[in-house]
C-alpha cells in the first residue's frame, strides 16, 4: 500500500498485526503473521545469531531456519556481532531476516525497502517473491517500488 505520510498506513499494520484494536469492524486473518516495523524488536545486546535464535524458538522454527534466514539477507559473517554494532541497513536486514526465519503466513512489512541499499533490495524482493510462489502473502507499506510488478496495489489517501 502506498500513500502520503500520516494516511494510516502503518496504523493498518499494526491492526493487521492485532497491535492495535480496530474502532469499527473486524480484521480476521488465517495463518501466522510477522511484523517488520520501524523497530527492529531485536535484543540490542544479543549478537544477531542469538537474538534470531530467540524469535525462532518463539515462532517454533530451528537453527536451519535462522542461517537461511541469515543467507537470504547476506548476513551470515555478522551472525556473532551483536545487534547494536550493525549499520541502519543491517539492522533493517536483520528485522527482515527475522521474519523470513519464523516462516509465518503472512508479513506484515512497513517501509521494508527504507535504509537498503540497491543489493539489499534486489534480496529483499527475491525473499517477498519466494514467500508469494509458496502460497505467503505480504501487505506492504511503502513509498518505494518493492519489485514485485504483479502485486496489488492499494492507494491510501
Amino acid at each position: 500500500m502506498t500513500g502520503p505520510n500520516g494516511t494510516g498506513k502503518s496504523s493498518l499494520l499494526r491492526l493487521a498485526a492485532g497491535l492495535l484494536r480496530a474502532a469499527a469492524g473486524e480484521i480476521e486473518h488465517f495463518g501466522g503473521t510477522a511484523l517488520a516495523a520501524e523497530q527492529a524488536a531485536l535484543d540490542s545486546d544479543a549478537t544477531l545469531a542469538d537474538a534470531l535464535g530467540f524469535w525462532a524458538r518463539l515462532d517454533g522454527v530451528g537453527q536451519a531456519e535462522v542461517e537461511r534466514a541469515l543467507d537470504a539477507m547476506a548476513l551470515a559473517p555478522l551472525a556473532p556481532v551483536p545487534v547494536r554494532l550493525l549499520s541502519t541497513g543491517q539492522r533493517k536486514r536483520a528485522t527482515l531476516a527475522r521474519v523470513i526465519a519464523g516462516r509465518a503466513a503472512i508479513w506484515l512489512l512497513d517501509e521494508p525497502g527504507n535504509g537498503l541499499d540497491t543489493a539489499s533490495l534486489e534480496r529483499l524482493s527475491a525473499a517477498m517473491t519466494a514467500h508469494r510462489a509458496g502460497g505467503g502473502i505480504i501487505l506492504t507499506a511503502t513509498h518505494q517500488p518493492l519489485g514485485l510488478d504483479d502485486a496489488r496495489q492499494i492507494a491510501l489517501t
